[in-house]
């Protein structure tokens, strides 16, 4: 009796034990189907995120390229630019600027005239006024060559236009003094004369 007691306890027991593993068993497979899904779905999210990191890696290079071709075209000079009527005024202006102040400037002082200080004050005027507008010029060449600045036909144009207004400001400028100092050496050249002449009367 005892034995069959035991038997069927064991039988009992075995049985217990192997419900258990088949649910222990059950669970496992659950739990992997449950992982090969989230295995799944992180394989698509990076095949989907790689996917569009290179597209918008491919689209900001594209990107990237047409704005290096634009500066770039930005550094040419177009022939519309380096035909501008007023190029060709700021350099004659520019010649204007010169020989008239050396004219004017080497009169002055051969005229005797003027003292040392005035002679001084002179030479001043001149060497601002000439270093003033050799920048011009040198801005225009920067403006002129290919490669050096990054500006559309409508800046380049509008810069040289600046430059023609400052040039043409300074040649007036150079203009109106040399007329003034002229009179003044009119002036002075009358005042020695009449006293010369108000000398040999008396």
């Amino acid at each position: 009796m005892l034995a069959v007691v035991l038997s069927l306890t064991l039988s009992v027991t075995k049985s217990k034990a192997q419900s258990s593993d088949l649910t222990q068993l059950i669970l496992d497979i659950e739990k992997l189907t449950q992982l090969k899904g989230i295995l799944s779905d992180m394989k698509t999210g990076y095949t989907i995120l790689n996917g569009g990191y290179n597209e918008v890696k491919s689209i900001a290079s594209g990107n990237f390229n047409l704005h290096s071709t634009f500066l770039n075209g930005l550094l040419m000079v177009s022939p519309t630019v380096a035909n501008y009527g007023r190029v060709a005024d700021i350099i004659l202006e520019q010649s204007y600027i010169v020989t008239e102040y050396q004219r004017y400037y080497s009169q002055f002082r051969q005229s005797g005239h003027f003292n040392s200080d005035e002679m001084a004050y002179m030479a001043n005027v001149y060497t601002t006024l000439l270093q003033q507008s050799l920048q011009n010029l040198s801005r225009l060449a920067d403006i002129l060559a290919g490669g050096k600045l990054r500006m559309s036909d409508y800046e380049r144009i509008r810069a040289i236009d600046g430059i023609y207004a400052d040039t043409d400001d300074k040649l007036t400028f150079l203009r109106h003094f040399d007329q003034e100092t002229a009179v003044l050496d009119i002036q002075r050249r009358r005042n020695l004369n009449d006293l010369s002449t108000l000398q040999k009367l008396y």
